[in-house]
């Protein structure tokens, strides 16, 4: 695995402008997942920013995209005890998937 997939997360979800990043660690031969919710906005200087702070309204977002990481490192999980190699990083937004199962 190269240094720049090293510091790329295994997977990452969206919607909107939150972003949930699914990180593989191995240590030891074992190998642990860790996931991270980052939320984007405009600073008042016009740069964007990522922060690990919500509003309420963004509450229903994070659920969903909870189970959806949960899903992911289920996935994740299950290549590495099958030991089929991934093919390359995966990256899914979700908001649209939800709205057409709502259909």
């Amino acid at each position: 695995m190269s240094d720049d997939q090293k510091n790329r997360p295994a997977e990452t979800l969206r919607d909107g402008n939150i972003k949930v990043s699914v990180w593989e660690n191995t240590r030891d031969g074992k190998t642990s997942h860790n996931v991270q919710f980052r939320r984007s906005y405009r600073g008042e200087d016009g740069q964007y920013r990522d922060t690990d702070s919500f509003a309420a309204n963004d509450l229903l977002r994070l659920s969903r995209l909870a189970e959806h990481s949960y899903d992911a490192v289920s996935r994740l999980r299950e290549h590495q005890r099958e030991g089929q190699p991934r093919d390359g990083r995966e990256s899914r937004r979700t908001r649209g998937r939800d709205r057409d199962r709502e259909r």
